[in-house]
C-alpha cells in the first residue's frame, strides 16, 4: 500500500508539469499551426484565410492544452514505470514506444473535441463555440470526435518516433558528459527528435486535417484515412500528401523544444521543491 502511494504522488509532479509543458507549447506556436491547417485545408493557404486571424480558434486549445498533455505524461510514465522492470534493457526503446502510444490514446480523448473546433475556426472566420454547437447540433457527441481515429493513427507513429529518440538522446548525452542532461538539453533532443518525427508523419496528419474540416456525411468524412490519403494524391500528387511540412516540422521542432524542455523543467522545479520541504 506504502508502495502505490508512493507511485501515485510520483504522477503528480507528471501531471503538472504536463498541463505547463502543454500549455507553454500551444500558446507560443499556435500562428504556425493556423498556418500548417490552411495549406492543408481543401481551400488552400489564401482562401481559408491567409496570414489574418492566426491565433483564431486559441480558446478551444487553451480549454485542452493543459489537460490533454497532463493526460499524455501521467500515461506516459505510469506505463513507463510498469514496463521498465519486466523489459530487458536492449528492448528498453520498445517500452517507450508502448508508453508514448498508450500516452497518446488517452490525451486524444481531451484533445480531439479541441482539435475539431479548433481546425475549423482556423479555416474560416467563425469561433471555436459556433463550430462546438454546430457539431452538437447537427452530428451530436460523434461530431466532435469527428477524426479521432485519424488523430490516434497520426499520433502514436509520431510517437513511436519521437519518444524513443528523446530518451536516447537524452540517455547518450547524460552517459558523455557524466550526469543527467540540462532542460535546455532535453529541449534540443526533443526538437531533433519532434523535427524527424514531424517529417515522417506530415502524410498523416493531412488525412486527419481533411477528415476534420469535412463536412459530415461528405466522402472524407465517411470514408476515413485511405480514402482521404488517396484522394489528396489523386487530386494533388504526392506533393500534396506533404502539404504545410515546412510549417509543421518548424511548429513540431520548436513545440518539442518547448514542450518536453518545459516538462523536464517543471519536473526539475518540483523535484527540488519536493526536496526542500521533506
Amino acid at each position: 500500500m506504502a508502495e502505490s502511494m508512493a507511485e501515485n504522488k510520483s504522477f503528480i509532479p507528471a501531471l503538472l508539469a504536463g498541463g505547463a509543458a502543454g500549455i507553454a507549447v500551444d500558446f507560443v506556436l499556435y500562428p504556425l499551426d493556423t498556418i500548417k491547417t490552411r495549406l492543408q485545408s481543401e481551400q488552400g493557404l489564401w482562401k481559408s484565410g491567409g496570414l489574418h486571424g492566426l491565433y483564431r480558434g486559441l480558446t478551444s486549445v487553451a480549454v485542452g492544452s493543459a489537460p490533454s498533455a497532463a493526460m499524455f505524461f501521467m500515461t506516459y510514465e505510469m506505463s513507463k514505470n510498469t514496463l521498465t522492470p519486466h523489459v530487458p534493457q536492449q528492448f528498453q526503446p520498445f517500452v517507450h514506444m508502448f508508453a508514448a502510444g498508450f500516452g497518446e490514446t488517452a490525451a486524444c480523448i481531451v484533445r480531439v473535441p479541441c482539435e475539431v473546433c479548433k481546425q475549423r475556426a482556423q479555416a474560416s472566420k467563425s469561433s471555436p463555440l459556433t463550430f462546438f454547437t454546430k457539431a452538437l447540433q447537427t452530428e451530436g457527441i460523434s461530431g466532435l470526435y469527428r477524426g479521432y481515429l485519424s488523430t490516434v493513427l497520426r499520433e502514436i507513429p509520431f510517437a513511436f518516433l519521437q519518444f524513443p529518440m528523446w530518451e536516447f538522446l537524452k540517455s547518450s548525452w547524460s552517459k558523455k558528459q557524466g550526469h543527467t542532461v540540462e532542460p535546455w538539453q532535453s529541449s534540443l533532443c526533443g526538437a531533433i527528435a519532434g523535427a524527424f518525427a514531424a517529417s515522417s508523419t506530415t502524410p498523416l496528419d493531412v488525412a486527419k486535417t481533411r477528415i476534420m474540416l469535412a463536412e459530415a456525411n461528405s466522402p472524407f468524412a465517411v470514408n476515413g484515412i485511405l480514402y482521404t490519403l488517396k484522394a489528396v494524391q489523386k487530386e494533388s500528387g504526392f506533393r500534396g500528401l506533404f502539404s504545410g511540412l515546412v510549417p509543421r516540422v518548424c511548429w513540431i521542432s520548436l513545440g518539442g523544444a518547448i514542450f518536453l524542455g518545459a516538462y523536464d523543467k517543471v519536473l526539475d522545479i518540483l523535484s527540488n521543491y519536493r526536496t526542500e520541504f521533506r
